[in-house]
């Protein structure tokens, strides 16, 4: 991340890089991874070398933490109109026994202990807070509803409801090691209301998170950030000791909820692939409520990954959930439009494998099998659990939608394709081939494991005959105009249908994003929009005009992202023509936000018809 300077904003400290003392109620201060099977895809009659990027994580960087003392510190809700939110926000101090403050003591002695040998050792760049969190991608408290904010030009009339955008945000300060992605859930609204703009933030009232509230410090271990060689299995026996003990309760979830959002049967869901959904309510101050950790009434047993897919003419959502303990290492599940599941499809994998993300056709779910994949042994070597695996086969599966075993699947090998999102997926009858549109990465591990190369993101097209069990991959953008492009869209109305046009986020110097992308998938033409000098963003989100958008004009919307002045300190709302990539309207916004992940726009008529409880 770059360096970024300490006077920005004023509620934010310059610098936190000292030792960390964890002082337990009970104790004195401790200083503390072909077959050759044929479907067919002829239609049934309609029913209805890239150029090397500045890597922004070389140069130096200041990490700013909010001036809050948890847990008491955190802005108090307001508008707290209804009675539905089940999930338990008081803080509530520890009952413990005798023996239970006896076992906290020991074992924060030996935390302590571990802490102290970690610090004899510098972090690499993808587990050290100074570096994951710093600048504008550090947290900020929460902040309740501003109403009537200032708003720069006119926000289209077509535009009612709300924006909102997940990402990452730390309540605690880190211990030890932290990745960006191991922070807690922190959503984003922006309520448009007939051209009146309001903003709220709140964190996703995780079991994690309200679990460490209580105790007034991190004790859930982070996956990325801190399991990593001795000392993560080290923090996974802690952990599961404390379990034992009573002292936490990891069998109600660990998830942070941080990643994803989707809108789907009426409901808002908050998303990490390592746990259940949770359910955000909107109030109708614009404000944000946690109702609960979401089972789809008792039907999800088991994680799900923070892209489901919604089919948009459908309305079914499909998902996977993966393990990286036991077989079956992966499963596929859909739900109705009316939220009732299908039985779980066992899907065979060889070795669990890290799968953030996959794709769906009009008829069949796409599911990478890639070279990034857990492998918990390495940790007793001394590594990360998450590896790139240079004798593994990339591959792609493909599934019929309505199948009920993976005995028909079909897998085809791409090599060298790893994505860690796919934008798009279509059937193109004519040649019995499954067109897959994604960013390929290289050093496909370079999120999770240090290196010095820096990261490339390429837009490819990856064709899967489903015939002959070949595939093709070909860069969609000249080398001359070749940029990193992570993050973004096509337009949802169309999802697992030919689109022609792609909205990706410019991720230069990465990890910032310095602008936008639209790209023609069939040309490769490319168009950017930049948010000028040291202003970066985050995921671009295509809204369309028309919420029954046809092929024809497909690119008739408008691009909604948060962006950040990076010498000012202020965060804006840009909302863009999407034809002409010009600047419709800015939001400005009251308090700074951070960089995150992934958003949604849920439209004034849906919103009308939120779930009001769990059930």
């Amino acid at each position: 991340m770059a360096a970024s300077t300490t006077a920005l904003n004023p509620n934010y400290s310059g610098s936190w890089a000292k030792t960390q003392i964890i002082k337990h109620p009970f104790s004195t201060s401790v200083d503390l991874s072909f077959s050759s099977k044929f479907i067919s895809l002829k239609k049934k009659k309609p029913n209805s070398k890239t150029n090397l990027i500045h890597c922004a994580l070389h140069s130096p960087s200041v990490l700013h933490f909010p001036k809050q003392t948890f847990p008491n510190a955190l802005i108090p809700r307001e508008d707290t109109t209804t009675t539905t939110t089940t999930v338990d926000t008081k803080i509530h101090p520890p009952h413990w026994n005798l023996l239970q403050k006896a076992a906290a003591v020991a074992l924060d002695m030996a935390e302590g202990a571990l802490v102290s040998r970690e610090r004899q050792h510098p972090l690499p760049k993808t587990a050290d807070p100074k570096i994951q969190i710093a600048g504008n991608f550090s947290p900020v408290p929460e902040q309740p509803v501003r109403h009537k904010l200032p708003v720069t030009g006119t926000i289209p009339e077509c535009i009612n409801g709300v924006y909102l955008r997940n990402g990452a945000n730390p309540l605690f300060e880190p211990v030890a090691g932290h990745h960006l992605f191991d922070g807690d859930g922190m959503i984003h609204a922006v309520s448009i209301d007939d051209g009146s703009a309001s903003y709220a933030c709140r964190l996703t009232e995780t079991q994690r998170l309200v679990q460490e509230r209580a105790l007034g410090r991190p004790i859930f271990p982070k996956a990325i950030g801190e399991l990593h060689g001795h000392s993560g299995i080290a923090r996974l026996l802690l952990f599961y000791a404390r379990g034992l003990c009573g002292l936490v309760d990891h069998k109600k979830g660990i998830g942070a909820a941080n990643a994803g959002l989707v809108y789907f049967n009426d409901r808002l869901l908050a998303m990490s692939e390592d746990d259940l959904p949770y359910q955000v309510r909107i109030t109708q101050s614009g404000d944000l409520e946690t109702v609960c950790r979401y089972n789809f009434d008792d039907q999800l047993k088991s994680t799900m990954i923070a892209h489901p897919k919604v089919d948009p003419v459908s309305k079914e959502l499909f998902a996977l959930s993966y393990d990286v303990v036991q077989k079956p290492y992966l499963k596929f599940f859909k739900f109705s439009s009316d939220g009732e599941k299908s039985p779980d499809v066992e899907i065979p994998l060889p070795v669990p494998t890290m799968m953030h993300d996959f794709a769906i056709t009009e008829n069949f779910v796409v599911i990478p099998d890639q070279q990034v994949v857990f492998k918990l042994q390495e940790m007793i070597r001394g590594g990360s659990p998450v590896i790139y695996d240079d004798n593994k086969k990339s591959r792609f599966g493909i599934l019929r939608k309505n199948a009920t075993d993976a005995n028909d699947m079909i897998w085809i090998e791409s090599p060298d394709t790893f994505c860690f999102h796919l934008w798009n997926a279509w059937e193109e009858p004519e040649s019995d081939e499954v067109v897959v549109i994604g960013s390929c990465m290289t050093p496909p591990d370079s999120i999770f494991n240090e290196s010095d190369e820096c990261l490339e993101s390429v837009l490819s097209e990856i064709r899967l005959n489903l015939k002959t069990g070949l595939s093709t991959c070909r860069q969609i953008i000249s080398e001359s105009e070749q940029v990193n492009l992570e993050a973004g869209m096509v337009n949802r109305n169309l999802l697992g249908r030919k689109t022609r046009f792609a909205y990706l986020a410019i991720a230069e110097p990465w990890p910032k994003v310095s602008g936008f992308a639209k790209v023609d998938l069939s040309t490769g033409e490319i168009k950017k929009y930049f948010y000028g000098d040291q202003r970066y963003g985050g995921e671009p989100f295509f809204l369309p005009r028309d919420p029954n958008s046809e092929e024809g004009n497909e690119d008739d919307g408008y691009i909604l992202a948060f962006v950040h002045d990076e010498k000012t300190g202020k965060s804006e709302l840009q909302i863009a023509n999407a034809v002409n990539l010009q600047l419709e309207a800015s939001v400005k916004l009251p308090s700074r936000v951070p960089y995150g992940f992934h958003g949604t726009f849920i439209d004034a008529k849906d919103l009308a018809n939120q779930a009001q409880n769990s059930g």
